[in-house]
């Protein structure tokens, strides 16, 4: 089992953040929050009261994937399962044992920016799925998928799930389904998750938690720089702040510089923050039935199936590709 890696080298990572710091306003990429530390965080994360996405998911795997693995298996024909931004695979580890139950062949093919969870995935799932085929892919999103398509001719089944699709917004989230779709065919599946409009008190929550554990998760993007880029942050002068409107489902993240100060980055760069300066972080964009269909009708995706936890927080809809793609 050999891994494929095409990962973004420090020269990006440093390129990427001193373009970040020096636009206006500034602001940092969320796949920068991933490091191991950063891995151990987001872990605690899923595990807090709080955090109502990975239990409602998880919900929906438990119960449903036998379901989910009869459109799946339908044809009977050989596919590969490649999941973008694969975590722990706690959740499709649910459809994974459904489909080998099932006698299914097929390969697993992890996407994941973290080489560390890669790495804890291919020790640890060959012994939990006795059987299971896998590969992992330590890299961007589309250039893995790319990758995957290229290397083999198998039907595609893409799972995009966990509201990863909300760490964009509706724009960005139209082009990237249009980039994954150029890599599918009129065969191929797509498993996508998102995060439903609610009460705006209960979203907020999930990303302020009462014991700042999304705070230190925030916070250790400055401290990754540090380690990684020669940085020299007061981790201590910066805090993590979080707003969710309502209207358009945006939830952001933000660190606040908490003084005037200077930062250096790297050997030679210094970046300045004003009081009360902000660093945009992240968004998570929350999403209402309308607001889905039209996303998938304008990336060229035909809807073929929803699963909702019994809440009704969080929906996982399986897409096919349309003939053709009108935008």
């Amino acid at each position: 089992m050999n891994t494929v890696q095409l990962m973004p080298d420090k020269a990006q990572f440093l390129s990427d953040t001193l373009t970040g710091l020096k636009s206006k306003p500034k602001y940092l990429s969320s796949k920068y929050f991933y490091d191991k530390e950063g891995d151990r965080l987001f872990q605690q994360i899923m595990q807090m009261e709080e955090y109502y996405l990975t239990k409602a998911e998880m919900e929906i795997l438990e119960t449903q994937s036998g379901r989910i693995a009869d459109l799946i298996a339908r044809d009977g024909t050989p596919f590969d399962l490649l999941e973008l931004g694969a975590g722990d695979a706690t959740k499709s580890v649910h459809l994974l044992r459904e489909l080998l139950t099932r006698r299914q062949d097929f390969t697993y093919l992890p996407v994941d920016i973290s080489s560390n969870i890669i790495s804890c995935l291919e020790n640890r799932l060959p012994g939990q799925l006795p059987g299971l085929k896998m590969q992992g892919l330590n890299g961007e999103y589309l250039e893995m998928l790319a990758y995957a398509a290229s290397a083999s001719g198998r039907r595609k089944v893409i799972l995009f799930m966990g509201a990863n699709i909300g760490n964009m917004d509706i724009g960005q989230a139209q082009d990237f389904l249009l980039d994954i779709r150029k890599h599918m065919t009129q065969d191929d599946l797509l498993l996508i998750g998102f995060d439903l409009k609610k009460d705006p008190r209960q979203i907020l929550l999930a990303y302020n938690d009462l014991n700042g554990i999304t705070r230190a998760f925030n916070l250790n993007l400055l401290a990754r720089m540090n380690r990684e880029l020669g940085a020299d942050f007061r981790v201590g002068n910066f805090d993590h702040y979080a707003t969710y409107d309502p209207e358009s489902g945006a939830c952001k993240s933000f660190l606040i510089s908490l003084k005037e100060q200077t930062v250096r980055i790297g050997d030679a760069d210094k970046i300045h923050f004003l009081a009360n300066e902000y660093i945009f972080t992240e968004i998570s964009q929350k999403y209402a039935p309308g607001d889905i269909e039209a996303l998938a009708s304008k990336s060229g995706f035909r809807y073929v199936k929803h699963f909702t936890d019994s809440n009704g927080y969080f929906v996982d809809m399986i897409l096919r590709t349309e003939q053709t793609c009108l935008v």
